[in-house]
């Protein structure tokens, strides 16, 4: 009985920091967040309590549901190609070869540049005086002037901070995927060449189903991403042209600080993460029934 309890209590001594992390920095703000939301309170007064006020504001809120339909959109839109080009890419360079290694490093060298450093040389490669984008187009003969990707035609900010991230952030998914790959077992794949399977064949009855859960994993961390999109909106973009390309943490963000809504800031903060828990319970229930 003595050696039980000592056991546990110096399980429990391993484990406190971890609790102690978890409650001072994720369970008492997001604690702190819930009662802003139903509170007024723009720093300058005092916090007035206005119950579910907040949350009808943000539901009548027509600026705040083009923000959202604009992130979704821009999530509907990136996460087939973060997912489907790093897939390709992790089959590409799957195998332990050095010219594949190589590709491997340069395609996810980019990774561990912080987003805010990548916006800012995407902000610069995209300028229509000095940015090297549009003087490789007129050089080839694409364009015969210009363009002006950023901050005057919505879609076309859109292609540009989308090439933007892509740039960055596919080098994350192919080093998971080919992870996921080379955890294949040799026996199934040379099993499979025994029976004659093709390449194509191999990888849509073989390689794809056995890393079905990693493609599910890299998904949702993916739209997570998208949907929590800010650094290279507001460094790109700033929300123009009329806040057409302004997300929905971006609203957030104005709401919050610029016009000292905080309380009004922390429910739409508690809609975009309930939104968000909503497609992780998801994908939860998809990996069990998969499981299954």
């Amino acid at each position: 009985m003595y050696r039980s309890r000592r056991r546990r209590l110096v399980g429990f001594a391993y484990l406190a920091p971890a609790l102690i992390f978890v409650l001072v920095f994720t369970v008492y703000p997001l604690g702190q967040m819930v009662w802003m939301s139903f509170n007024n309170w723009s720093l300058i007064t005092p916090p007035r309590y206005v119950g579910l006020d907040n949350y009808r504001q943000a539901f009548d809120d027509h600026q705040f549901w083009v923000s959202f339909l604009f992130t979704v959109k821009y999530t509907l839109i990136i996460t087939p190609i973060l997912i489907v080009g790093g897939y390709l890419l992790a089959l590409l360079t799957s195998s332990n070869g050095p010219l594949r290694r190589v590709t491997r490093t340069v395609v996810f060298a980019p990774v561990v540049i912080g987003l805010g450093v990548s916006s800012l040389l995407w902000y610069w490669l995209l300028s229509p005086d000095s940015g090297l984008v549009n003087r490789a187009l007129t050089d080839v003969g694409v364009i015969d002037k210009p363009v002006l990707w950023l901050g005057v035609n919505a879609n076309t900010s859109n292609f540009a901070i989308i090439a933007s991230v892509t740039w960055k952030v596919i080098g994350f998914g192919m080093i998971l995927f080919v992870g996921a790959i080379q955890a294949i077992p040799t026996e199934i794949t040379e099993a499979s060449l025994v029976d004659g399977a093709s390449y194509w064949q191999r990888v849509t009855r073989v390689i794809v189903p056995l890393t079905l859960r990693t493609v599910l994993l890299v998904t949702l961390v993916s739209v997570i991403g998208s949907l929590l999109a800010f650094d290279q909106f507001y460094i790109m973009t700033a929300g123009q042209p009329g806040n057409e390309t302004a997300t929905s943490v971006f609203y957030v963000y104005l709401n919050s600080f610029p016009y000292l809504k905080l309380g009004y800031g922390a429910a739409l903060s508690i809609l975009l993460a309930v939104t968000i828990l909503a497609l992780t319970v998801v994908q939860l229930l998809i990996t069990r029934r998969r499981e299954a």
